[in-house]
């Protein structure tokens, strides 16, 4: 049985693949089984992946049915006690499956790990992810606060997060009916949270492509339907800082929904926010006409097209 299993979804990423794939290959952490979930692609990335004569690489093809189902696919032909996630189109350095097994001897009780990451806004701009635990240099530990430290990146992203197989299944898996990018990750990383500490490395060892292409989180927002916030409202009652978390979810959808100019979908998620617990950055950006946020948007591009990351998310 090896130590891990990789679960990769797989829709369209013809022009990526190869690469993440090759991330793979070059892992030096070796134990590991590859599970590709070919889901319904229309493009030639099932070419791609049967180009590889890895014996590790177990090949599934299904009808399409969105990236929660595929990984939960995934998950199911999995054969190791830890699944490890990696993305179509995001990166591994040769150090990822070292680290993460690294926390998993360390403690081996705990159920679900991650390390940090860095994310590519394109060709010229690669930045380290964004938490008060970064200045923990060097450090690997039992985060104490999953939401506290994910105010402006998010500790837990897909493909830098492994988790007990029993875990993930306990856990019921990526919700089906959250699609197209619109939060099926940030509600598992949720539940997790509320159910058994992470642990994290500060080492960054994963990539997060935010140029790759056919990206889902690009498809029109009136297209997709968002995690609902709402459903772990009263348990942040007890817990200030999930209820920041939500609520920063929140900003961060009515934004989308005023862009999309479906403004009634706004004024709920605005409604049932606390601008408290916003920046003043925020704030200011929920009180502009779409036009104004359209500007800013091609600013924001435009400055990362010079090496510079500007982010709402941080004051």
């Amino acid at each position: 049985m090896p130590e891990f299993s990789v679960i990769i979804p797989l829709y369209n990423k013809e022009k990526d693949i190869e690469k993440t794939m090759a991330s793979l290959f070059a892992q030096r952490f070796s134990d590991f089984e590859i599970i590709v979930v070919n889901d319904g692609s229309t493009d030639g990335s099932e070419k791609v992946i049967k180009s590889f004569t890895d014996p590790r690489i177990k090949l599934f093809s299904k009808k399409n049915e969105g990236v929660a189902k595929t990984r939960n696919f995934g998950v199911e032909k999995a054969s190791a006690q830890h699944i490890a996630f990696l993305d179509a189109d995001d990166y591994w350095h040769a150090n990822h499956l070292e680290n993460l097994d690294y926390l998993i001897k360390k403690f081996p009780e705990q159920q679900w790990y991650c390390t940090a990451y860095e994310k590519k806004h394109n060709q010229k701009l690669t930045t380290a992810m964004i938490s008060p635990i970064m200045d923990k240099k060097e450090w690997s530990g039992i985060v104490d606060d999953y939401f506290k430290n994910s105010l402006i990146d998010a500790l837990a992203w897909t493909s830098a997060v492994c988790m007990k197989k029993s875990f993930f299944q306990k856990l019921g898996g990526f919700d089906a009916t959250i699609t197209n990018g619109a939060g099926e990750d940030t509600d598992l990383w949720i539940r997790a949270a509320l159910a058994s500490p992470l642990v994290f490395s500060t080492r960054i060892s994963a990539r997060h492509n935010l140029d790759g292409s056919n990206r889902i989180s690009h498809t029109p927002t009136k297209n997709r339907v968002f995690l609902n916030p709402d459903n772990y409202e009263e348990i942040a009652q007890k817990n200030p800082y999930l209820k920041k978390y939500l609520d920063i979810n929140r900003f961060s959808f009515a934004i989308q929904h005023k862009l999309a100019n479906d403004l009634d979908s706004f004024k709920e998620y605005v409604k049932k926010l606390d601008v408290e617990n916003l920046n003043a950055k925020q704030r200011f950006l929920l009180n502009q006409p779409r036009g104004i946020l359209i500007l800013l948007i091609r600013m924001k591009v435009l400055f990362e097209s010079f090496g510079t990351r500007l982010t709402a998310y941080k004051s």
